[in-house]
């Protein structure tokens, strides 16, 4: 049953007709056993980054995930895979900050795509916005990603979010409650892994 759907009016970016979700949910290996479990929640106005970190199945649950998408009305991002992306016929593409000098030539390749990346420093979110359609910003709380950092803290991470013209987006130790204080604050929006786990 889909349940969980997030709508956000004015200042969108897009690319046709797809707006970008301000709240987005991540997959990881280690804390979402299953993908498809947890897309059956998922309903418009929201993402899901398929992160597949070397995942054998990967392309066995790209396809069905993209299909829940089409069907429930989110959008599928798949992690630095463009190829994989476009043969399920995702939304858009997501690029971790070490990747971020592939985005313009696989823009060109894939122009609908929307895009969406990582940073984790105030250089590298500049970087980002002037490349990608959404940038989340990490880690803005204490995380439990193994490769999460020391976390930004709010003050910072928002005053950061302040100093770029796109979209910024809050990762990191983020709750689903936490979105309206986070806009507040000037964050586009969120994205989670574990405020999405199935209990």
């Amino acid at each position: 049953m889909t349940g969980l759907s997030y709508a956000r009016t004015g200042g969108l970016a897009s690319r046709g007709e797809r707006a970008l979700p301000a709240l987005f949910a991540f997959t990881d290996p280690a804390r979402t056993p299953d993908p498809l479990a947890l897309a059956e929640r998922l309903g418009p106005g929201t993402g899901l980054i398929l992160r597949h970190f070397g995942r054998e199945n990967i392309r066995a649950l790209a396809a069905p995930l993209a299909q829940m998408a089409r069907r429930q009305g989110f959008l599928l991002f798949v992690a630095a895979d463009p190829a994989l992306a476009l043969q399920v016929k995702a939304d858009g593409v997501h690029w971790p900050e070490r990747h971020l000098g592939d985005i313009r030539r696989w823009r060109r390749r894939a122009p609908h795509f929307l895009v969406t990346a990582s940073a984790h420093s105030a250089a590298a979110l500049r970087r980002a916005a002037g490349l990608a359609d959404g940038v989340f910003l990490s880690p803005v709380f204490a995380s439990n990603s193994p490769s999460a950092g020391a976390p930004l803290g709010l003050l910072r991470a928002s005053s950061m979010a302040r100093q770029v013209a796109g979209p910024v987006l809050a990762l990191g130790g983020v709750e689903i409650d936490d979105l309206p204080a986070l806009q507040a604050r000037g964050f586009y929006g969120a994205g989670a892994v574990e405020a999405f786990s199935l209990s």
